[in-house]
């Protein structure tokens, strides 16, 4: 697919969530998020193996406030937020998740939900919020052009 169906996907405000997207696919996709003015930010998660290191990896990629409380209800709070990264859009690159999954499934699945929450919330603002994850799971969708 080329960079423009890939950015016109991105722009796509209705279609944004949280998608799978295998590791031969990121780099056109954070290079089309970046041209079309987005903030990307790329999250290594392969020594990830717990909530708090989950927590403490997202502060740090994301730059959160000192006021964040490193729990699900402030990751929710962060992550609909944003003020400190204004951009027209938002594109959130996990990487090597697979380990994370595997050792505290519930939590990553709660990550997910945390994360499809702040979609919704960004979609009622009318910026697309897309969180790509490298990790096959069963309760994540692939992204749209690879559905």
């Amino acid at each position: 697919m080329s960079p423009g169906n890939h950015m016109k996907i991105l722009r796509d405000v209705g279609r944004a969530g949280v998608y799978h997207v295998p590791q031969q696919g990121m780099a056109a996709l954070l290079s089309a998020a970046k041209t079309a003015g987005f903030a990307t930010h790329q999250v290594d998660l392969s020594s990830v193996r717990d909530k708090t290191a989950l927590f403490r990896r997202l502060a740090t990629a994301l730059e959160f406030p000192g006021w964040f409380g490193h729990n699900w209800d402030a990751l929710a709070d962060c992550l609909s937020d944003l003020a400190w990264l204004p951009a027209d859009g938002y594109v959130l690159l996990l990487e090597h998740c697979d380990g994370f999954q595997t050792s505290h499934a519930d939590d990553f699945d709660t990550s997910l939900q945390v994360f499809a929450a702040a979609a919704d919330a960004w979609r009622a603002e009318d910026i697309p919020f897309w969180v790509l994850v490298d990790h096959h799971a069963d309760n994540i969708a692939d992204f749209p052009e690879l559905q």
